[in-house]
């Protein structure tokens, strides 16, 4: 990551912006961050929105700490929340529930419109 000072800076935004290449450029006023400009090439607006997010920051700070602090569960715990106590971990993902018929999910493509649902008729 490089850093530019305002009072230095001789060129255009869009110059500095073109030669970011995979790294960041954070600017900086009397040495303080303000702002940065971050490449976006292979990025998608989701991603940077996330990365973005104050409320997702302080979702990770919190599961760091957490980490830290040793507060974290095996994933067989987990699991054994989950499904309950007297249920055994493993058989119980694998294997359906007695009696469970699979059901069909909905399908998330758009419905034609009844107009386009048939041809018209041929005489």
């Amino acid at each position: 990551m490089k850093t530019l000072e305002l009072r230095k800076a001789s060129k255009p935004l869009a110059d500095y912006a073109a030669e970011l290449g995979s790294e960041s450029l954070v600017l900086t006023s009397n040495r303080e961050p303000i702002a940065a400009l971050v490449s976006l090439r292979g990025m998608d607006r989701e991603s940077l929105a996330l990365s973005l997010s104050p409320e997702l920051g302080k979702i990770i700070r919190r599961a760091r700490r957490e980490a830290r602090e040793g507060k974290v569960f095996s994933l067989k715990r987990v699991k054994e929340e989950l499904l309950g106590q007297s249920a055994p971990v493993d058989k119980a993902i694998q294997a359906p529930l007695s009696g469970a018929r699979s059901r069909r999910v909905p399908s998330a493509r758009k419905k034609r419109s009844p107009r386009h649902a048939r041809s018209p008729k041929r005489h």
